[in-house]
């Protein structure tokens, strides 16, 4: 099999039609987002004040922004299990940026990015006025992120990640890196914790490459939105809940990253065989 990195997809082309779309929907699109913003961090100043790190209303601005999202381009999306109750984060797989889209739709949920996504131009606001926490994916920072994490836990915060470290191709799910999960293993954390895999299915346009979702390689954002926005009829996103697990019940953290792994590749291979 091809390195997926290297097996770039056709360019598009986009016709009248097309460009049309882009203008209309991405014009409500825009509205939609930055209008949402805009309300978000107006509410924002009396949710502060009053509830300090904890947000009991602003994440669901955020949910309805990206369930919109999913109205305008026509793209269905289908939430399957549910969310757990428990204390504890959430893994998924990563194929593009529309996950953030589709997770944040099923669920309040804040992510976990790499810090490199701070400083993306639009991007990086937008996940900063929606809560991301931001850290350093390197092995020697586990006891920084085990602090970022109690503290964003204790404030009710549903934290989610995605294990990969980058977005794919939709078609396949790399292997998980167990290096974050090493901070649920903390005293006060692994006694509390819970870990509930999610799997992101993209089901292509009909006549369409499988890898028609896929954001991966030197993909740009710019093009990668455009494509979304100019096609007519979109496949479908589909969302799945897996059970929740106990930290406690694994021995150590490359044992829960397995488990997480083997739980989210087996529901994607079958979904997209």
């Amino acid at each position: 099999m091809s390195n997926w990195v290297d097996a770039a997809l056709p360019p598009i082309r986009i016709g009248l039609a097309g460009w049309l779309r882009v203008i209309f929907r991405g014009s409500i699109l825009g509205a939609i987002t930055y209008g949402g913003l805009a309300v978000l961090l107006l509410v924002r100043l009396v949710e502060w004040p009053l509830f300090g790190q904890k947000r009991p209303l602003t994440p669901f601005i955020t949910q309805f922004v990206c369930k919109a999202a999913f109205v305008i381009l026509r793209l269905p999306l289908t939430v399957r299990g549910r969310p757990m109750t428990v204390t504890g984060a959430v893994v998924a797989n990563h194929s593009s940026w529309l996950d953030v889209f589709a997770l944040n739709a099923s669920q309040p949920v804040y992510f976990v990015a790499k810090s490199e996504v701070e400083g993306w131009p639009a991007i990086g606001w937008l996940a900063r006025a929606t809560g991301t926490v931001f850290i350093n994916r390197k092995g020697h920072a586990a006891r920084q992120h085990q602090e970022v994490f109690e503290n964003r836990l204790k404030a009710g915060h549903r934290l989610l990640f995605f294990p990969e470290g980058t977005s794919t191709d939709a078609i396949r799910v790399l292997a998980f890196k167990s290096t974050l999960f090493q901070a649920f293993y903390a005293d006060g954390l692994r006694e509390v914790m819970n870990i509930q895999p999610v799997t992101v299915i993209f089901h292509p346009p009909a006549g369409q490459d499988p890898r028609f979702y896929g954001w991966w390689g030197e993909m740009d954002f710019a093009s990668h939105l455009i494509k979304m926005l100019a096609t007519r009829h979109h496949g479908s996103v589909e969302v799945i809940f897996h059970p929740e697990v106990p930290v406690a019940a694994f021995e150590n953290r490359k044992v829960l990253a397995a488990h997480c792994e083997r739980v989210i590749r087996a529901s994607h291979t079958n979904a997209v065989a």
